[in-house]
């Protein structure tokens, strides 16, 4: 079998599902980055060192019968079964796991391209470029984003750096978590010492005075549409990230959806393909907790990831089995610990927001008419963690439920 990888959770969810399931086989990962990281804590606490980041150590792949090739997947042949990378080899497959991840958005604007010392945040290699140019402390950085990995390191810097962030939404996490939730969180990352720049859009980058070793000018400002100009000796972009399936794209027997993801079954099987599944942040998906009603859903979450990794090494392992169903759950690190359960590919019509939001302690409760179809926590954990596993069992509370002062807590499970 072959998985072609980024090293992310999704990969290492399937690799542990399949050993520990008992699935002898032989197992390849193709990768581009090394061994599987824990990749939230790049931009949460900014680690350089991968070994630190290491969700196994090299031994447990290696006593594993693992077999990790470094290489880039440049095409597939699903006809032959065959994978093909950039340094020209050829590996044979009879299932194929698809687990690239991610490739970071880019500004198409002017300078981005041209000037240094503009980082996106996904790999090791970049959080080891933004701490090299942030150096000890008391740099000026601007952040284009504000969804969580543009609040997470502009939360980690802060409080050492003149951090300023733009985005384009009211508030930040608006799409996700609402504008009365965005506040608060706007609120916690002010009190630490971040600037915010919101409803706001991006023009330009402009150069500095200086010129770097290599010749090239590194930035000095991000103007933005209404003619302000903000100083910074380096700028972090966190716009999100498009699905890796580049190497897919001129493929006859690959239909890729409009944002360049895969549509899957609710296996993770690859449609109109045998014996290939994709998992993470390609994978498109019929959800269906709370609200989803087999509505296709891409989320970006390594919990998620993770799961869907362990259901398909499940499904390999064993065939015919039935593998347990997950709810989607995230955490974010904004001060306090977010903790987040459920998704809303139907949008939700109603938020129940209940506790002391001003101190950042609060339970979010999103609903769509009366069923409760996310749940967003702050210094509040069980109440996500039984939400999450009442949602898994269809029998979370209703919005009325909670609206009549019902605590999850006492739900039956």
């Amino acid at each position: 079998m072959t998985l072609t990888a980024f090293s992310g959770s999704g990969t290492f969810g399937a690799l542990l599902e399949l050993r520990e399931l008992g699935f002898t086989g032989h197992i390849t990962v193709i990768t581009n980055e090394g061994l599987p990281i824990d990749r939230t804590k790049l931009s949460k606490a900014l680690i350089t060192d991968p070994t630190k980041l290491y969700l196994q150590p090299e031994s447990w792949y290696s006593d594993a019968g693992i077999d990790f090739q470094l290489d880039t997947v440049t095409s597939v042949d699903f006809a032959s079964k065959s994978v093909k990378t950039k340094t020209g080899k050829d590996f044979a497959y009879t299932k194929l796991i698809l687990a690239t991840g991610g490739t970071p958005r880019q500004l198409p604007l002017p300078g981005f391209k041209e000037l240094s010392n503009i980082f996106p945040l996904r790999h090791v290699t970049d959080v080891q470029g933004i701490v090299e140019a942030v150096g000890t402390k008391g740099k000026k950085i601007v952040i284009v984003g504000s969804s969580f990995i543009g609040m997470e390191v502009g939360n980690a810097l802060a409080k050492e750096n003149s951090v300023t962030i733009v985005g384009m939404e009211s508030a930040p996490l608006e799409r996700v978590m609402g504008k009365e939730v965005g506040q608060i969180f706007q609120r916690m990352l002010e009190k630490n010492g971040a600037k915010f720049y919101m409803s706001a859009f991006v023009d330009s980058a402009l150069p500095g005075s200086q010129v770097d070793t290599t010749g090239i000018r590194p930035v000095g400002a991000v103007k933005l549409k209404d003619g302000t100009e903000l100083e910074a000796d380096l700028v972090i972009l966190g716009i999100g990230v498009a699905p890796a399936t580049q190497f897919l794209r001129d493929n006859p027997a690959v239909q890729l959806e409009k944002d360049g993801s895969l549509a899957v079954d609710e296996n993770f099987a690859v449609k109109g393909l045998t014996d290939v599944y994709a998992i993470g942040d390609i994978a498109t998906y019929p959800y269906h907790g709370p609200g989803g009603n087999g509505k296709p859903i891409r989320i970006e979450h390594w919990n998620v990831a993770q799961n869907q990794g362990r259901s398909v090494g499940q499904l390999i392992a064993q065939p015919g089995s039935k593998p347990k169903p997950f709810i989607p759950i995230f955490w974010s690190a904004l001060g306090s610990q977010l903790r987040y359960c459920g998704a809303a590919p139907n949008g939700y019509d109603d938020l129940v927001l209940k506790g002391d939001p001003d101190n950042g302690k609060f339970v979010a409760y999103y609903a769509k008419g009366d069923e409760i179809v996310a749940v967003g926590t702050m210094m509040t954990d069980p109440v996500m963690a039984q939400s999450a596993e009442l949602m898994r069992q269809g029998k979370m509370l209703s919005k009325s439920d909670v609206q009549a002062g019902k605590d999850v807590l006492e739900a039956s499970l």
